[in-house]
């Protein structure tokens, strides 16, 4: 594997396969990174993650040292301090003797860059980031394995046609011949907004369930698809046997997948980059807390000069929010007896083939309407559940009871969802009600059936669940190993197809499943649930099972969930890409308690994740989320009653350094108290832990960035005015109604920047002592020279997502990536449609002023100093 990842940046052949039938996996590659990326640990990564893996598998929870870094310095003896002082000495008397015979022929190179406009504000420059008191071989070897590592990510992002930080690819293409394609992340072209647009996206006119004719949907194509491996093939015929091809759908390589994995691994414990990530995200914190100390004042008044707009009127997206929990409690105690008062005849439940109604269901409990409280529901989690989420699980039962749970909280049962439906459908109207709120439920497919997606779709059809407010995610319980023990599964690949077959089906024809199209157009993508702390028997290597071998009734790791979950997905998106739909993205749990290695999971395969508290001890992954910009949809309150006390979340300390983190409620009918969940999770973190009314807005913007609503929703949620950046030499969305101002803008951009120009700074110099072009050293060093401001939060450092799909997506860390990473596909935009995206703005002398409210926190993002 190690001789995969190194050499210089070439065109991989594409695979094209033209089988009858399927063979072995479509292998898809990236075998070169465009620089030379080697270090000390190439050739043992193997060993290291094996060794890695079989130490995790002995603990239940990830607790001890290996992945804690020391609060001191790790440079433990004072003889080898002075050694590797002398040894920097040296290196920086070499360094600027090099660096004298830099090529500076062309006198304009440095002005390429247009500084940005004076601002009213206090910010602070830390010149010679590449002096940072490390010996400069240790220092270049820590950003190629950073850099080694963003490669990583990029590669399987693209490959899935998910969204990365285009800042990041921008940054990590300098290391490269040529710029990157950033089109590869675009699906539509680039939305107009007018300055005076409104702030509320239009209502829908008609409800979109209803007057659909099947005769209007998409026609079929007349593929067929099987699975094989684990993973779905498609094939050009309705029956593979009939001399059927299959189609160039591309999928990750399993071989290559496991050694990326235990490259991962094994840079995750190299000590000299936990020292190089640990020194970094110390001085990110400290920075902010500088800029407090200059700018808070500052930031309050710009605050004020705001018309209209305050905390209480700016988009907000609960990222992270089970639909089986929406509710309250409160609401959820009504609505039971409200139904035992309309409904008491209604037969609800079918017990040994007799119906039985939801009167007598009660009067079997010994129990009527009077008797019900908040009390007797007992669904809150309390003291009892810490640690313990078997019982947190036995709380989603009302009384106690699991009938009560099939017959209002859950969407398959003999009404056919009919109370959860209407339950739901009143959260939305409270959500409509209050405008600027919104969420992205998830509901569970177990994969136990075929049948699943349609009763799915047939309930949202039936009872029009549907909000403007509201997206959809489709959660995977981790639970084969309950129905293999029940005998409702024969292997694991059962479960897969059952996840996944009718997905392919109704993207190939959706008039077979006209329900499920409709519902799929809601859909933004897929979370994997389930107690990350159990304990994982198996370690997933080339010897683990394929998923059609799996029949032993232990659970497959984490891993092996999301690795297959990823890979269908990914076939899935690009045969949805073909048929003109809108495609999936991997947003699961992750990171909240177990091993560390689900964290490197997460990274290499999913969009955003959720809970990520782990991170806390893994500094090394910590910073790669930072520089990865990885939306971690964090909820403070469910971690305080199960894993983590509240003061010792790690939610200020990420948002301090940088880290895309957004708050979320998880399961309000478990935590919270109030009709709005996530006001409340708002006001309790605020108070704890004294954010300002720039942390708050901030964080609300971080949710419409990690969200899945479309770039024609969150464009009009974040801001109703362009303007030119000259920052960035980019277009640059201002948010109007997020009273974030530039100066704490600026102060979460300019340490995000010199991070990443500190690390290809170093790589740059690197090269320059072993021969690269002037040209090259000239093209590195205008990244690191080049202005960036002061960095407040991790907020602005991606002004609009990549998933907006516009050029004015926001600055994403990136590597640079070739099309080797990815198999060719049709065309986008499809053809004789013009594509409106650019990646840079027209040259303009007098670039527009910003609105008032942005006058404060500004982000720039010149170079992907990784080393700062």
């Amino acid at each position: 594997m190690a001789g995969d990842l190194r050499g210089v940046t070439e065109q991989a052949k594409l695979l094209k396969p033209q089988r009858s039938l399927p063979g072995t996996p479509v292998t898809h590659t990236l075998k070169h990174f465009p620089i030379d990326l080697r270090t000390s640990m190439d050739g043992k990564y193997k060993e290291i993650a094996e060794e890695l893996f079989t130490r995790s598998l002995t603990e239940n929870e990830m607790r001890t040292a290996p992945y804690e870094f020391p609060e001191d310095s790790p440079i433990e003896q004072l003889e080898e301090r002075r050694q590797r002082l002398e040894r920097q000495i040296s290196q920086d008397i070499k360094f600027m003797n090099q660096q004298g015979g830099v090529d500076r022929t062309d006198d304009g190179w440095m002005k390429e860059r247009v500084l940005p406009m004076e601002r009213e504000y206090q910010r602070v420059s830390i010149s010679g980031e590449e002096k940072c008191g490390v010996p400069f071989t240790d220092l270049v070897d820590a950003a190629k394995c950073v850099v080694k590592a963003l490669f990583i990510r990029e590669k399987y992002i693209a490959l899935s046609m998910q969204n990365f930080c285009k800042t990041t690819a921008r940054e990590l293409g300098e290391l490269g011949e040529k710029p990157l394609d950033l089109r590869v992340y675009e699906e539509i072209p680039e939305t107009p907004v007018d300055a005076d647009a409104p702030v509320h996206p239009p209502v829908s006119e008609t409800h979109p369930y209803e007057n659909q004719d099947t005769k209007n949907m998409p026609a079929d194509t007349g593929y067929s698809c099987k699975m094989v491996d684990g993973v779905m093939h498609v094939y050009t015929k309705k029956s593979p046997m009939e001399k059927s091809t299959e189609l160039d759908l591309p999928y990750p390589d399993l071989k290559e997948y496991i050694a990326d994995m235990n490259v991962m691994m094994a840079l995750i414990i190299n000590g000299p980059v936990k020292s190089f990530c640990y020194r970094r995200l110390q001085y990110l914190s400290s920075k902010f807390q500088m800029h407090i100390l200059l700018n808070e004042m500052k930031e309050l008044a710009a605050q004020k000069q705001v018309p209209h707009r305050d905390f209480y009127n700016i988009r907000k997206v609960d990222t992270h929010i089970h639909a089986s929990s929406c509710m309250n409690q409160k609401h959820l105690l009504r609505f039971i007896k409200r139904a035992m008062k309309k409904y008491p005849g209604e037969i609800v439940h079918m017990e040994h083939g007799h119906g039985q109604t939801l009167m007598e269901v009660f009067e079997n409990m010994n129990l009527t309407a009077f008797d019900l409280s908040v009390d007797t529901l007992d669904m809150h989690a309390d003291r009892n559940t810490f640690h313990r989420f078997d019982k947190f699980n036995a709380k989603y039962n009302p009384i106690g009871e699991s009938i009560l749970r099939e017959i209002f909280i859950k969407t398959d049962n003999h009404i056919e969802g009919k109370y959860f439906g209407h339950m739901i459908k009143e959260v939305m109207a409270d959500l409509e009600e209050s405008k600027y709120q919104n969420v992205e439920l998830r509901l569970s497919i177990y994969g136990r059936s075929r049948d699943e997606w349609d009763k799915l779709a047939q309930w949202a059809v039936k009872h029009q669940v549907y909000s403007d407010n509201v997206r959809w995610l489709i959660q995977v319980p981790r639970l084969f190993d309950v129905y293999r023990t029940k005998k409702q599964l024969a292997n694991f690949q059962e479960m897969m197809e059952n996840i996944f077959m009718p997905l392919f089906e109704v993207t190939i024809n959706p008039r077979s499943h006209p329900e499920l199209h409709l519902f799929l157009q809601h859909v933004v993508g897929f979370d994997s649930v389930d107690d990350e702390s159990k304990p994982e028997h198996h370690i997933f290597n080339m010897d683990s099972p394929l998923p059609a071998d799996w029949t032993e009734e232990d659970n497959p790791p984490y891993s092996y969930y999301l690795y297959y979950t990823y890979a269908n997905m990914t076939v899935l998106n690009h045969l949805r890409r073909r048929r003109g739909f809108h495609t999936f993205v991997l947003r699961p749990h992750c990171g909240e308690a177990g091993p560390v290695h689900h964290l490197v999971s997460g990274f290499i395969l999913s969009e955003n994740i959720s809970h990520g508290l782990l991170l806390r001890k893994a500094p090394v992954l910590q910073y790669l989320y930072y520089l990865a910009q990885i939306g971690i949809a964090m909820s403070p309150l469910s971690n305080n009653s199960l894993f983590l006390s509240y003061h010792r979340n790690p939610l200020p300390e990420y948002l301090s350094r940088g880290l895309m983190v957004s708050l979320s409620t998880d399961d309000p009918l478990q935590f919270h108290f109030t009709k709005e969940p996530l006001m409340e999770e708002y006001s309790i973190a605020t108070q704890v832990w004294k954010l300002s009314s720039c942390d708050m807005c901030e964080l609300a913007r971080n949710s419409v960035l990690m969200s899945g609503f479309s770039h024609k929703v969150s464009i009009r949620f974040l801001f109703s005015h362009l303007s030119f950046c000259p920052l960035w030499s980019l277009s640059f969305p201002f948010n109007l109604s997020l009273i974030m101002d530039l100066i704490q803008l600026s102060c979460a951009w300019q340490p995000f920047c010199a991070k990443c120009s500190a690390l290809t700074f170093s790589l740059v110099s690197r090269q320059r002592v072993t021969g690269w072009g002037p040209n090259t050293a000239r093209r590195a060093l205008k990244a690191m020279t080049s202005v960036a401001p002061t960095s407040r939060t991790s907020a602005w450092h991606t002004a609009v997502r990549p998933c907006w799909r516009s050029s004015t997506s926001s600055p994403t860390l990136c590597a640079p990536r070739t099309t080797s990473t990815r198999r060719k596909h049709s065309p986008w935009p499809p053809s004789g449609q013009k594509d409106t995206k650019s990646t840079t703005p027209p040259p303009t002398s007098n670039p527009p002023s910003a609105p008032p409210c942005m006058t404060l926190r500004g982000c720039s993002m010149s170079g992907l100093q990784l080393v700062v």
